[in-house]
């Protein structure tokens, strides 16, 4: 963050200054709301929650070298105190035990202070990215390009929300020339929400799936709420827009900003052309952007990324980079984010597919393809999911469940572990076994590695032949049912 005087930041924030006794005292270090990751010069953020409250480590976090702790009541220590002004209706999950409006006042503080952070910064290009699955892939893949070209800020892993939106946003300083943020939203409201605190210059709309439909209720509304990203954007700004989405091309018209299209099924501004697969699903295409073109080798996983990488170089190329800078930046690009498609390959040729941050029935599908064709790619190689729920769909999960079934049947997988016992893992352990897949049900993460570990060792003679690359195994679920160790366990019994 840039340094602010504790009176600056109550000014942005509509703060008090409380047991201050210089007001002119600089924070230096970063914003924090984990005490334990305070550092000399910091500001602890006091979120309260379900099972603690940072207004309780406030003392732990000065002692750690904070400066000031911005908090909703007077905690004892330097602070600049906001005032609750009731609780939010937001349905976020910082809010569900807010009964007095104190982590509301405390998030619109934060999101206060990254807007003025980042008004101070006119060197800074802010790129935000929206869709219904690959923002972490794609946000990944901008940051390799844009790196190029200047210090950029991109953290790994999914800070897209309330929170996490304008904490990436303070990690920004004088030196930084890109932000690139993710943005989600559970509602109608959000995204234009984040965009008013931290403004993007360019927008990116990777698509319209059913990732969170039970919250939204039809896909309509998730395009509604997806396209609040491209109506924030400036008239000297840039909408990236996927081509082959029809919710996502149909929002052109709600933004002044310049419209970019990008394909990886046709012609648009940006698009793919020859589209190849290794044997462990990484792409070789031609990257288009008008009469230019260039090579690109991806070093991620699944055809599905294709698109992202072209959303990242139509980025690239608005952000004043050439299309052979772009082209590098993306085939130098290796797998940042936790559990997001990351592929290794044991001593025994078994290839783990760690897929396990996050599912919705688009990102399953996509993972079921990358698994099929990795398997597929091998000779005598088998086809393992180990899959688990995927959240926020409504009434319609069951359903969409079933249809998973039905993926993994179209797609020949061998062999299914699905992790729980409930109506939307039935629904895909039935439709599965209907479609001929050897199918078995777990209770625990334990349970599964063990199933798993069994199929593996069980290869039938005419799979083992000698010197054939091994199995290729599929780990994905929603994040909260925690299905990433069971790759973990599986990758450490191959060392």
């Amino acid at each position: 963050m840039i340094p602010l005087t504790l009176a600056e930041i109550a000014q942005i924030t509509g703060g008090e200054l409380v047991d201050v006794d210089n007001p002119d005292t600089r924070v230096t270090g970063f914003v924090e709301f984990d005490s334990r990751k305070i550092t000399p010069g910091g500001l602890f953020l006091a979120l309260p929650g379900a099972r603690v409250d940072g207004h309780d480590y406030a003392r732990t976090a000065t002692d750690g070298g904070a400066v000031v702790v911005l908090a909703a009541r007077p905690v004892g220590v330097p602070a600049i105190v906001v005032k609750p002004a009731g609780r939010s209706d937001s349905n976020a999950d910082i809010y569900a035990h807010d009964a007095d409006g104190s982590a509301a006042a405390v998030v619109a503080a934060l999101a206060a202070l990254a807007h003025g952070v980042v008004t101070r910064l006119p060197e800074l290009t802010v790129v935000g990215i929206t869709g219904s699955a690959g923002k972490t892939s794609t946000k990944d893949l901008v940051a390799s390009v844009l790196r190029q070209a200047g210090e950029t800020v991109a953290p790994p892993g999914s800070f897209n929300n309330e929170i996490g939106h304008p904490y990436t946003a303070l990690r920004c300083d004088a030196d930084t020339r890109f932000l690139v943020a993710e943005m989600s939203a559970r509602g109608i409201g959000h995204i234009a929400h984040l965009a008013e605190s931290v403004p993007p210059h360019i927008g990116v709309v990777l698509n319209v799936g059913s990732a969170h439909l039970g919250e939204f209720g039809s896909r309509e509304n998730i395009a509604q709420a997806k396209g609040e990203l491209i109506e924030s954007l400036p008239a000297d700004g840039v909408a990236v827009l996927n081509a082959d989405d029809p919710f996502v091309a149909a929002m052109a018209p709600r933004t002044r900003a310049r419209v970019v299209t990008y394909s990886a099924m046709g012609r648009a501004d940006l698009w793919a052309e020859n589209i190849r697969l290794d044997d462990v699903a990484r792409a070789t295409f031609t990257l288009h952007a008008g009469a230019q073109q260039a090579a690109v080798t991806l070093q991620v996983f699944g055809e599905h990324q294709v698109s992202n990488a072209l959303a990242a170089a139509a980025v690239g190329l608005e952000a004043g980079l050439s299309l052979n800078q772009v082209a590098r930046g993306l085939s130098e690009h290796t797998n940042a984010s936790a559990h997001r498609m990351d592929v290794q390959t044991r001593a025994d040729g078994v290839t783990i597919i760690n897929d396990a941050y996050n599912a919705n029935p688009d990102s399953m599908k996509a993972g079921i393809a990358a698994l099929a064709y990795t398997a597929a790619a091998r000779r005598h190689a088998r086809a393992i999911a180990v899959l688990g729920e995927m959240g926020e769909l409504g009434p319609d999960a069951e359903e969409s469940h079933r249809q998973l079934g039905e993926q993994l049947g179209r797609y020949r997988v061998d062999h299914l572990i699905v992790m729980g016992d409930n109506p939307n893992s039935r629904a895909m352990a039935t439709e599965a076994r209907n479609r001929g897949i050897t199918t078995e049900i777990a209770h625990d993460v334990d349970e599964a590695t063990h199933l798993v570990d069994t199929v593996l060792r069980t290869r039938p003679l005419e799979y083992g032949e000698p010197g054939n690359p091994g199995d290729v195994v599929l780990v994905k679920a929603s994040n909260a049912v925690g299905l990433w160790r069971v790759a973990e366990q599986l990758i450490e019994k191959g060392q």
